[in-house]
């Protein structure tokens, strides 16, 4: 199996579970800065140069029937490299984040006698599954910051100059051409 599988499948570097059932009722902030070796490992996941700071803000509210809802910010600074230049540059992210999570058994629509069932299992709503009553903020924080990236970066007034022409469009027989020419003008 090849590294890039590996990584598509590795599970996010960054753990804050929640347990919904210890949420309170008013609901509860979380302020969170991830530690070096973190920004490390979410670097290498995102294949940024350096992750120099990763924090969020979260308010977590309970929702509904044993749902929460999440809404906050997430900032960071993020090294990449210009696409362009191929030199070093350093951006912001300030991604808002507002999810819900539902019980997956709360998500499926009741069957009432003479409703139709929707077109699209997603017109029934907008959450997220809550699996095992836990969240991860620490991963769902991982996710804004990607969803955040800039996928090709590049410096302040870099723009790209397609390399110019240098040989004339004569064809490939041009040289064969000129050969002929030289010895019929002897």
């Amino acid at each position: 199996m090849s590294d890039h599988r590996l990584e598509k499948c590795a599970p996010a570097p960054w753990h804050v579970p929640i347990a919904v059932e210890d949420v309170a009722e008013a609901g509860e902030r979380f302020d969170l800065d991830a530690d070096p070796d973190v920004r490390a490992a979410v670097a290498r996941m995102a294949r940024l140069r350096d992750l120099p700071r990763l924090q969020a803000q979260f308010e977590v509210r309970r929702h509904g029937s044993g749902g929460v809802r999440v809404t906050g910010r997430v900032s960071a600074t993020v090294g990449q490299t210009c696409v362009i230049t191929l030199e070093p540059l350093v951006n912001e992210i300030d991604e808002e984040v507002d999810v819900t999570f539902m019980p997956p058994q709360a998500m499926v629509p009741a069957a009432d006698e003479g409703a139709e069932a929707p077109a699209h299992p997603a017109d029934t709503n907008a959450a997220e599954p809550l699996l095992e009553g836990r969240i991860d903020l620490g991963a769902l924080a991982t996710e804004f910051l990607i969803l955040g990236l800039d996928p090709y970066p590049r410096k302040p007034g870099a723009v790209f100059q397609p390399p110019q022409e240098t040989r004339s469009n004569a064809g490939p027989f041009a040289a064969l051409a000129a050969l002929k020419k030289a010895r019929d003008d002897r």
